[in-house]
Protein backbone atom coordinates (compact mmCIF):
# COMPACT_ATOMS: atom_id res chain seq x y z
CA UNK A 1 0.00 0.00 0.00
CA UNK A 2 3.13 2.42 -0.64
CA UNK A 3 3.45 5.68 1.30
CA UNK A 4 -0.56 6.17 2.27
CA UNK A 5 -0.60 6.74 5.52
CA UNK A 6 -4.52 9.03 5.22
CA UNK A 7 -8.02 7.84 3.89
CA UNK A 8 -10.59 10.18 2.97
CA UNK A 9 -14.26 8.15 3.63
CA UNK A 10 -17.18 9.84 2.07
CA UNK A 11 -20.36 8.52 3.99
CA UNK A 12 -23.96 9.17 3.46
CA UNK A 13 -26.48 9.45 6.43
CA UNK A 14 -29.21 7.58 6.22
CA UNK A 15 -32.67 9.40 7.09
CA UNK A 16 -30.07 11.35 9.59
CA UNK A 17 -30.92 15.11 10.07
CA UNK A 18 -29.09 15.36 13.45
CA UNK A 19 -26.00 14.07 15.33
CA UNK A 20 -24.62 15.31 18.79
CA UNK A 21 -22.41 17.86 18.97
CA UNK A 22 -20.30 15.85 21.25
CA UNK A 23 -20.32 12.65 18.57
CA UNK A 24 -15.82 12.23 18.88
CA UNK A 25 -16.47 9.07 21.13
CA UNK A 26 -19.23 7.78 18.69
CA UNK A 27 -17.05 8.13 15.67
CA UNK A 28 -13.67 6.78 17.63
CA UNK A 29 -15.81 3.62 18.85
CA UNK A 30 -17.44 3.03 15.56
CA UNK A 31 -13.68 2.99 13.75
CA UNK A 32 -12.94 0.22 16.41
CA UNK A 33 -15.34 -1.73 14.90
CA UNK A 34 -14.90 -1.18 11.74
CA UNK A 35 -11.32 -2.47 12.29
CA UNK A 36 -12.71 -5.38 14.39
CA UNK A 37 -13.94 -6.58 10.49
CA UNK A 38 -10.22 -6.74 9.41
CA UNK A 39 -8.46 -7.99 12.59
CA UNK A 40 -9.88 -8.56 15.79
CA UNK A 41 -6.94 -9.35 17.19
CA UNK A 42 -5.36 -6.31 16.26
CA UNK A 43 -8.58 -4.36 17.04
CA UNK A 44 -8.28 -5.50 20.73
CA UNK A 45 -4.95 -4.85 20.90
CA UNK A 46 -5.18 -1.20 20.02
CA UNK A 47 -8.47 -0.66 22.20
CA UNK A 48 -6.83 -2.08 25.03
CA UNK A 49 -3.17 -1.91 25.21
CA UNK A 50 -2.24 0.26 22.31
CA UNK A 51 1.93 0.99 21.98
CA UNK A 52 3.70 1.97 25.29
CA UNK A 53 6.78 4.04 26.40
CA UNK A 54 7.39 4.58 29.81
CA UNK A 55 4.18 2.97 30.55
CA UNK A 56 2.09 5.68 28.61
CA UNK A 57 -0.24 4.44 25.90
CA UNK A 58 -0.22 5.72 22.26
CA UNK A 59 -2.81 4.21 19.85
CA UNK A 60 -0.89 6.40 17.01
CA UNK A 61 -3.71 7.40 14.78
CA UNK A 62 -6.12 9.97 14.26
CA UNK A 63 -9.91 10.52 12.51
CA UNK A 64 -11.75 13.92 12.02
CA UNK A 65 -15.36 14.51 10.49
CA UNK A 66 -16.04 17.05 8.43
CA UNK A 67 -19.67 18.28 7.32
CA UNK A 68 -20.69 19.13 3.83
CA UNK A 69 -23.38 21.54 5.09
CA UNK A 70 -24.45 21.93 8.80
CA UNK A 71 -25.66 24.02 11.54
CA UNK A 72 -24.12 24.26 14.93
CA UNK A 73 -26.36 24.05 18.17
CA UNK A 74 -25.47 23.75 21.69
CA UNK A 75 -26.05 20.11 21.89
CA UNK A 76 -25.97 18.87 18.66
CA UNK A 77 -25.41 19.64 15.25
CA UNK A 78 -27.95 19.69 12.14
CA UNK A 79 -27.09 18.67 8.46
CA UNK A 80 -28.06 20.64 5.66
CA UNK A 81 -26.31 17.63 3.89
CA UNK A 82 -26.25 13.74 4.21
CA UNK A 83 -22.74 13.79 3.39
CA UNK A 84 -19.73 13.55 5.88
CA UNK A 85 -16.45 13.04 5.18
CA UNK A 86 -14.49 11.19 7.56
CA UNK A 87 -10.92 11.02 7.74
CA UNK A 88 -8.73 8.41 8.66
CA UNK A 89 -4.38 8.48 9.48
CA UNK A 90 -2.11 6.19 11.03
CA UNK A 91 2.16 5.81 9.84
CA UNK A 92 0.65 1.70 11.09
CA UNK A 93 0.08 0.62 7.31
CA UNK A 94 0.20 -2.50 6.89
CA UNK A 95 -2.17 -3.42 10.35
CA UNK A 96 -4.04 -0.26 11.12
CA UNK A 97 -4.29 1.22 7.30
CA UNK A 98 -4.60 -2.04 5.90
CA UNK A 99 -7.12 -3.64 8.40
CA UNK A 100 -9.12 -0.61 8.04
CA UNK A 101 -10.25 -0.83 4.52
CA UNK A 102 -10.65 -4.48 4.77
CA UNK A 103 -13.39 -4.08 7.77
CA UNK A 104 -15.28 -1.39 5.26
CA UNK A 105 -15.32 -3.89 2.27
CA UNK A 106 -16.71 -6.42 4.71
CA UNK A 107 -19.08 -3.83 6.58
CA UNK A 108 -19.83 -0.82 4.08
CA UNK A 109 -21.95 1.07 6.77
CA UNK A 110 -21.63 1.68 10.73
CA UNK A 111 -24.53 2.75 13.50
CA UNK A 112 -24.10 4.57 16.40
CA UNK A 113 -26.77 5.26 19.10
CA UNK A 114 -27.63 8.98 20.68
CA UNK A 115 -30.21 10.15 22.64
CA UNK A 116 -31.97 6.67 22.25
CA UNK A 117 -32.26 6.87 18.41
CA UNK A 118 -29.72 4.97 15.94
CA UNK A 119 -28.10 7.37 13.08
CA UNK A 120 -26.47 5.11 10.40
CA UNK A 121 -24.21 5.89 7.83
CA UNK A 122 -23.51 4.23 4.70
CA UNK A 123 -19.66 4.47 3.44
CA UNK A 124 -20.24 5.87 0.04
CA UNK A 125 -16.88 6.00 -0.96
CA UNK A 126 -12.82 5.63 0.21
CA UNK A 127 -9.89 7.18 -1.36
CA UNK A 128 -6.35 7.00 -0.27
CA UNK A 129 -4.51 10.95 0.30
CA UNK A 130 -1.07 11.53 -1.04
CA UNK A 131 1.64 12.25 1.84
CA UNK A 132 2.48 15.72 1.45
CA UNK A 133 5.68 17.57 1.41
CA UNK A 134 6.90 19.23 4.84
CA UNK A 135 9.33 22.20 4.39
CA UNK A 136 11.32 23.85 7.70
CA UNK A 137 8.11 26.40 7.92
CA UNK A 138 5.05 24.60 7.20
CA UNK A 139 1.59 25.35 7.46
CA UNK A 140 -1.78 23.60 8.73
CA UNK A 141 -4.75 23.78 9.27
CA UNK A 142 -6.69 21.53 11.81
CA UNK A 143 -9.35 19.32 11.13
CA UNK A 144 -9.71 18.07 14.50
CA UNK A 145 -9.64 20.26 17.76
CA UNK A 146 -5.67 20.16 18.83
CA UNK A 147 -5.26 19.13 22.82
CA UNK A 148 -2.66 19.91 24.64
CA UNK A 149 -2.53 19.85 28.80
CA UNK A 150 -0.46 20.13 32.00
CA UNK A 151 -1.30 18.97 35.36
CA UNK A 152 -1.81 22.50 37.69
CA UNK A 153 -2.33 23.12 41.50
CA UNK A 154 -6.15 23.84 41.85
CA UNK A 155 -7.34 24.16 45.34
CA UNK A 156 -5.06 22.45 47.07
CA UNK A 157 -5.32 19.60 44.00
CA UNK A 158 -3.47 18.51 41.10
CA UNK A 159 -5.96 18.86 37.71
CA UNK A 160 -5.79 18.81 34.20
CA UNK A 161 -5.21 22.24 33.10
CA UNK A 162 -5.77 22.30 29.09
CA UNK A 163 -3.20 24.93 27.14
CA UNK A 164 -4.63 27.77 25.99
CA UNK A 165 -3.08 30.00 22.86
CA UNK A 166 -1.36 32.56 25.19
CA UNK A 167 0.40 29.37 26.92
CA UNK A 168 3.06 29.65 23.73
CA UNK A 169 5.90 27.94 25.79
CA UNK A 170 4.24 25.20 27.36
CA UNK A 171 2.65 24.59 24.22
CA UNK A 172 5.95 24.25 21.93
CA UNK A 173 7.53 22.07 24.74
CA UNK A 174 4.45 19.82 25.66
CA UNK A 175 4.12 19.77 21.79
CA UNK A 176 7.57 18.54 20.69
CA UNK A 177 8.10 15.94 23.52
CA UNK A 178 4.90 14.33 22.09
CA UNK A 179 6.00 13.82 19.26
CA UNK A 180 9.35 13.00 19.91
CA UNK A 181 7.58 10.05 21.55
CA UNK A 182 5.84 8.55 19.00
CA UNK A 183 8.72 8.82 16.84
CA UNK A 184 10.60 6.67 18.74
CA UNK A 185 7.33 4.08 19.23
CA UNK A 186 7.36 4.25 15.26
CA UNK A 187 10.85 4.16 14.22
CA UNK A 188 12.24 2.38 17.17
CA UNK A 189 14.69 5.01 18.19
CA UNK A 190 15.20 8.23 19.55
CA UNK A 191 15.85 11.58 17.75
CA UNK A 192 16.11 14.98 18.57
CA UNK A 193 15.29 18.36 17.08
CA UNK A 194 11.96 20.45 18.61
CA UNK A 195 8.81 22.02 16.77
CA UNK A 196 7.85 25.58 17.39
CA UNK A 197 4.13 26.70 16.75
CA UNK A 198 2.99 29.73 15.65
CA UNK A 199 -0.91 30.36 14.85
CA UNK A 200 -2.37 32.30 11.98
CA UNK A 201 -2.48 35.98 13.42
CA UNK A 202 -4.95 36.96 10.89
CA UNK A 203 -7.27 34.00 11.56
CA UNK A 204 -6.92 35.06 15.64
CA UNK A 205 -7.78 39.01 14.92
CA UNK A 206 -10.74 37.73 13.54
CA UNK A 207 -11.91 34.90 15.73
CA UNK A 208 -10.70 36.15 19.05
CA UNK A 209 -11.29 32.80 20.64
CA UNK A 210 -10.44 29.47 19.12
CA UNK A 211 -11.00 27.44 22.44
CA UNK A 212 -13.27 25.12 21.93
CA UNK A 213 -15.03 22.53 24.79
CA UNK A 214 -16.31 19.09 24.43
CA UNK A 215 -17.19 16.35 26.35
CA UNK A 216 -15.91 12.67 25.52
CA UNK A 217 -18.44 9.71 26.29
CA UNK A 218 -20.99 12.66 27.27
CA UNK A 219 -23.58 10.50 28.54
CA UNK A 220 -21.62 7.31 29.41
CA UNK A 221 -20.45 6.63 33.29
CA UNK A 222 -17.35 8.50 33.02
CA UNK A 223 -17.83 11.65 30.82
CA UNK A 224 -14.82 13.62 30.37
CA UNK A 225 -14.12 17.28 29.50
CA UNK A 226 -12.12 18.75 27.65
CA UNK A 227 -10.47 22.18 25.64
CA UNK A 228 -9.27 22.17 22.28
CA UNK A 229 -7.76 24.68 19.74
CA UNK A 230 -8.68 25.39 16.82
CA UNK A 231 -7.27 27.72 14.11
CA UNK A 232 -4.47 27.61 11.42
CA UNK A 233 -0.58 27.07 12.34
CA UNK A 234 2.38 27.37 11.41
CA UNK A 235 5.30 24.77 12.75
CA UNK A 236 9.12 25.77 12.17
CA UNK A 237 11.81 23.32 12.87
CA UNK A 238 12.11 19.17 12.65
CA UNK A 239 10.43 17.97 9.01
CA UNK A 240 10.17 14.66 10.94
CA UNK A 241 8.22 15.10 13.86
CA UNK A 242 5.76 17.18 11.48
CA UNK A 243 5.41 14.18 9.16
CA UNK A 244 4.56 12.10 12.70
CA UNK A 245 1.74 14.43 13.88
CA UNK A 246 0.37 14.65 10.28
CA UNK A 247 0.48 10.82 10.56
CA UNK A 248 -0.85 9.96 14.23
CA UNK A 249 -2.08 13.67 15.16
CA UNK A 250 -0.95 16.44 16.68
CA UNK A 251 -0.78 16.47 20.80
CA UNK A 252 -3.28 14.45 23.32
CA UNK A 253 -6.09 12.04 22.48
CA UNK A 254 -5.60 11.57 18.51
CA UNK A 255 -7.95 8.16 19.12
CA UNK A 256 -10.81 10.02 20.26
CA UNK A 257 -10.50 12.37 16.81
CA UNK A 258 -8.48 15.11 17.86
CA UNK A 259 -5.24 17.00 16.88
CA UNK A 260 -5.85 15.77 13.10
CA UNK A 261 -4.12 18.40 10.54
CA UNK A 262 -3.56 18.82 6.60
CA UNK A 263 -0.59 21.04 5.41
CA UNK A 264 -1.69 24.19 3.48
CA UNK A 265 0.16 26.44 1.42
Amino acid sequence: MGAFVRLKIKLYAKDVKIIPYNYQYQFSSALYLLLKFGSKEFSDFLHNQGYKLNGKPYKLFSFAVQFEQFSSQKNYITLASPYLYLYVSSPIVDEFIKNFVIGTFERTFFYFSSGGNEIKFLINNMELLPQPEFEAETKFKLLSPLVLSTVKEYKGKLSPYYLRPEDKEDINRILTNNLLNKYELINNKKTDGKVELEWDENYLKKHPRITKKITINEHGRNPVDVVGLVAPFKLKGNKELMKIGYECGFGEKNSMGFGMAEVIK
